[in-house]
């Protein structure tokens, strides 16, 4: 069987967390770049990091969520933005295994270590043309395009007379579009997250992959990988949580970085040592069960994804809409606890070089991700849970 033994994960851990040290030794270059530096990318193909979700036919490990989620906390305990430019180039290469055969030997058949980045959501329009369609659009927020050898771009497909008849995913490689330098941000600043645009391209047919297709389990590559179970887990949760893991990583490094940032100094305008004082021990006490809680939530869920997909078993649909607030749940998590941490650095936390003011500012532009929208899903699973009609099909 090809189903990744714990041995092969835990070492693909081990490796990926002796990258570490390099990784933090280049936050700064990451930031001023405003991309994952070239050095990164070689280290992460070198430990494998890249593959840990991505199918065995491809070149992947074939490994369970939990290990993905392991794997980008732990590079985001060195680097936030190469961390979450793993984790997003991780759930393109597991969707990739969805797309028809010939679009995964395109892109993995020469290179296993290619890199996918991505806007998913449909923004672009595509029409049907000479067996393919013609693409256009603008999709901001492409992270990792500028490390990327391969884009996954999302439009809805009309017909000849303008009718929209699908919406889905299409192949691009990254030499065909043009590259908008408008990443100037507060937050996630190394992740190389800037627009790209694209005007009248033709894309094989082969190239495309329907997103209703996808959630409703009948996408052309699912039955590609053999005994690949994690090739299974259910689509949306899948991506909602491989956003999830560099919060992990943040908030785990910040609250071994708090401890430092105490030591030595006095509560403002008292005698008093800030370190021994029962106020600073309640906030620490009270930021690590946040912490703690977010990552419960998160692995816990990355659990029932796999345990659903060893067993051949559906997520039900109410199960799925909590698996999305879950995710947006565990991120306002982690960022609450830093965000503890933060205010009890006191005047000193706004200091640039100040360990919490990347990681607060890092963490607040995950939770600005649409997807993790914590407003929108305790929407969406409150109409679920009253039986009403959910607000999106992204479930």
């Amino acid at each position: 069987m090809t189903i990744v033994d714990s041995q092969v994960e835990s070492d693909l851990i081990a490796r990926t967390r002796a990258l570490i040290p390099d990784l933090r030794a280049r936050v700064e270059e990451a930031a001023a770049l405003r991309r994952v530096p070239a050095e990164n990318i070689a280290l992460l193909k070198a430990a494998g990091s890249l593959r840990t979700v991505q199918a065995t036919r491809n070149g992947g490990y074939g490994a369970c969520m939990r290990t993905h989620l392991e794997v980008v906390a732990s590079l985001s305990e060195g680097c936030a933005a190469t961390g979450w430019v793993v984790g997003v180039v991780q759930a393109h290469s597991w969707l990739l295994s969805h797309f028809p055969v010939q679009a995964q030997d395109d892109v993995y058949g020469e290179d296993p270590d290619a890199v996918v980045a991505a806007v998913i959501g449909p923004r672009g329009t595509a029409v049907q043309a000479d067996g393919g369609y013609v693409l256009n659009g603008f999709w901001p927020f492409a992270s990792g395009n500028r490390n990327s050898d391969w884009l996954l771009l999302g439009g809805v497909v009309r017909n000849a007379t303008g009718d929209v008849i699908d919406e889905g995913d299409f192949l691009i490689p990254t030499s065909a579009v043009q590259q908008v330098d408008d990443w100037f941000v507060n937050g996630l600043t190394g992740t190389g997250s800037s627009s790209v645009k694209i005007e009248n391209l033709h894309v094989p047919g082969h190239r495309f992959l329907s997103l209703p297709g996808l959630i409703m389990g009948n996408s052309p590559g699912m039955g590609a990988h053999g005994d690949d179970w994690n090739q299974r887990c259910a689509p949306v949760p899948v991506l909602a949580l491989a956003l999830t893991g560099s919060a992990i990583g943040i908030a785990r490094q910040a609250l071994r970085d708090f401890p430092g940032l105490v030591k030595g100094k006095t509560i403002a305008y008292t005698a008093d040592d800030q370190y021994s004082h029962p106020l600073t021990h309640i906030q620490a006490g009270n930021a690590a069960m946040l912490i703690h809680e977010g990552e419960l939530i998160l692995f816990n869920c990355a659990d029932q994804i796999d345990a659903a997909a060893r067993e051949g078993r559906e997520l039900d649909f109410n199960t799925r809409a909590r698996m999305r607030l879950d995710c947006a749940v565990g991120v306002r998590r982690c960022l609450d606890g830093v965000e503890v941490l933060f205010h009890a650095s006191g005047a000193s936390g706004i200091r640039l070089a100040s360990p919490l003011t990347r990681a607060v500012a890092d963490l607040r532009a995950i939770n600005q991700h649409g997807l993790l929208s914590l407003e929108t899903n305790q929407e969406l699973y409150g109409r679920v849970v009253l039986g009403l009609e959910p607000n999106t099909p992204l479930i």
